[in-house]
């Protein structure tokens, strides 16, 4: 059975400055990553525990998505018992570990 995917505001917020970082609206080639970005997270609704936990917290999963140096780790919670993952936040690979107000 199928997970459904939600974002919460911070992780749509998340892919509105990413869309502006990376020039989406001007490159035909940064506007397919972005996409694929969004296809990799939506595929989550299928086996989201296939994804490592984070370092920084046991109840947390993450993706990471891209290719050095633009990789992309996409903050997640998979609910098992509602068949839902929801999407916390999307950060560039590189920043620091994340705290509880990040996800905020």
């Amino acid at each position: 059975m199928a997970y459904l995917v939600e974002f919460t505001s911070r992780a749509e917020r998340d892919f509105i400055v990413l869309f502006d970082e990376i020039r989406a609206a001007e490159s035909d080639s940064a506007l397919k990553w972005r996409r694929g970005l969004r296809a990799s997270v939506l595929s989550l609704e299928e086996m989201p525990d296939r994804r490592p936990m984070t370092r920084e917290s046991a109840d947390l999963r993450h993706l990471l998505y891209g290719r050095k140096p633009h990789i992309y780790r996409v903050i997640y919670r998979v609910f098992e018992k509602q068949k839902r993952v929801e999407v916390l936040h999307i950060r560039h690979g590189a920043r620091q570990d994340f705290s509880e107000p990040d996800l905020d």
